[in-house]
């Protein structure tokens, strides 16, 4: 059993009072009632997130970290109300009414409501992850509370020697890219965002940030995306107007660059390629999901190593890592008696469309690449030089794009056929998977450092399983979060990881090195 510790008895008091009494959505009504058109207008891609939220799968980023030594409560209100509540977002209320959603200043913010303190069951020794695993896929599947800000900080004061700080962000704020420049700014030597109107400046504080920004995390993944971007000359809503359209773009080559043409033709076929993606697999992690989510994380396996075996093996990092997955995945459906000889399993990878220097600004700006894995390929070599293959292919997509437009398009109708919509998607994907380059130091929080850095982006639909990959601090961790029902056991993968690496190392060990050069 975990204990929520108030932080004040008005604390308690104020989240107490009107939770029996107004239901959100009533209050939601009132508000927008009110609120007229002096509301800020949500975007129609964060206004298809808020809506997203179902009872199987709630629409949060969440994470953990973990501090070395402790922290203090006080140190940490202080830090979230002079860098965090900088940001309009985290002290606004999303607000639906019958044409969409707006931003709304809560009249009655109270960073108690957001900033809680836990404490978690006492566990045996070198057991006290499971508790914090425990509480986190609690916290995965417990509403944020509409009439507020969407988001909730957890700190768990005493933890392992140290300190942990359990994070839940709405998605409608931002997207993962988007709150690495919050993260950024809570640490140490970090900043509130930058005045409007102004490119954030650089900040010296936080080791190694602008340039893991600039170089790994904030590029958009595809270099036809770019291209995309750039032609259509005022961003993606007209980028999509070219590829809905192909033959604006002929005309448009006709008359300027070729390039346009082609870019509008390529579209229509990546357009063609998503509407026609058979099914997923079925495998025993496909199915309608319940109501309740296991966590699980294994500990870092140093980068060192990975870049090794990629750089002998000319491959990327991230392929080496995907194949990984690959290989877990396979073998825990195998240890269950499942049959995987030529099995796949698509997942969604989601791909930046920011620009670095508007990653402040908040809001969800990425669109989603469909990656099938060949978790049927026992060979280590043979499955991560097919992922490279295929990884390779997915440059020259604009496919996440055009799921980026899809997302706008479904926050313009209502729910029901937003759903419906949306639904095509999980029916065609097992896992929701990001992969994410974190700094190459560790960051500190309040004097204390940061040891590990987790977290997963939501399962949207019928998808019950995410996984998420953070190289952070000279290591790269795995974590996995699951649908009780469809995978009770999430550890079983998470343990499957390791010793994948393991067998490319020592294929990697066993080449031989020094002959024909």
């Amino acid at each position: 059993m975990v204990t929520r510790v108030k932080a004040s008895k008005r604390s308690a008091a104020a989240s107490a009072a009107p939770q029996s009494h107004t239901h959100p959505d009533d209050w939601s009504h009132a508000v927008a009632g009110v609120l007229g058109l002096h509301g800020e207008r949500m975007s129609k891609v964060d206004t298809a997130w808020l809506r997203m939220d179902t009872a199987s799968n709630l629409m949060m980023i969440v994470g953990v970290w973990v501090l070395k030594p402790g922290i203090r409560y006080q140190d940490l209100r202080q830090r979230v109300q002079e860098r965090l509540l900088k940001y309009p977002r985290f002290v606004q209320c999303a607000v639906e009414d019958a044409a969409g959603a707006s931003w709304a200043a809560d009249p009655t913010f109270d960073l108690d409501n957001h900033l809680i303190i836990e404490k978690l069951p006492r566990k045996p020794a070198g057991r006290a992850q499971d508790a914090l695993q425990d509480r986190l896929a609690e916290l995965t599947m417990q509403p944020l509370d509409k009439r507020h800000p969407l988001w909730q900080f957890h700190l768990v004061e005493h933890y392992n020697g140290g300190s942990a700080l359990m994070v839940r962000i709405h998605h409608c704020i931002a997207d993962g890219i988007a709150l690495i420049a919050v993260t950024q700014s809570l640490m140490d030597g970090g900043a509130p965002p930058p005045e409007p109107h102004r490119h954030p400046p650089h900040h010296d504080g936080v080791a190694g940030a602008e340039e893991w920004l600039a170089d790994a995390v904030l590029k958009p993944f595809t270099n036809m995306t770019v291209k995309a971007l750039t032609a259509a000359g005022e961003g993606v809503a007209q980028s999509l107007g070219l590829l809905m359209e192909p033959q604006k773009g002929v005309e448009r080559g006709v008359h300027g660059s070729v390039d346009m043409a082609k870019l509008a033709f390529h579209g229509l076929a990546d357009m063609a390629s998503l509407a026609l993606m058979p099914d997923d697999s079925p495998t025993r992690l496909k199915g309608i999901p319940g109501h309740a989510k296991h966590v699980a994380w294994c500990p870092p396996i140093p980068l060192a190593e990975v870049k090794a075996v990629g750089k002998a093996l000319h491959c990327s990092i991230n392929d080496v890592l995907l194949s990984c997955v690959a290989g877990a995945i396979g073998e825990y459906l195998r240890s269950h008696g499942d049959a995987t000889t030529d099995q796949e399993i698509r997942v969604m990878v989601p791909v930046n469309l920011r620009d670095m220097d508007k990653a402040y600004q908040l809001g969800n700006q990425f669109g989603l690449a469909p990656l099938v894995l060949p978790i049927g390929m026992d060979n280590p070599i043979e499955r991560l030089y097919e992922i490279r293959r295929r990884m390779r292919g997915l440059k020259g997509s604009l496919q996440p794009l055009l799921a980026f437009g899809l997302l706008a398009v479904a926050g313009l109708l209502v729910k029901p056929l937003q759903d419906t919509m949306l639904g095509l998607f999980s029916r065609k994907t097992t896992a929701i998977m990001t992969n994410v380059p974190g700094p190459r130091e560790k960051m500190k929080l309040c004097g204390a450092t940061v040891e590990e850095a987790l977290f997963w982006v939501p399962q949207s639909g019928t998808v019950g399983l995410g996984v998420s990959i953070l190289s952070y601090g000279g290591g790269v961790q795995f974590g996995v979060v699951s649908d009780s029902g469809l995978c009770p056991d999430p550890q079983n993968i998470i343990d499957r990881f390791e010793p994948e690496f393991a067998k490319l190392s020592l294929v990697t060990l066993m080449l031989p090195w020094g002959e024909g050069g």
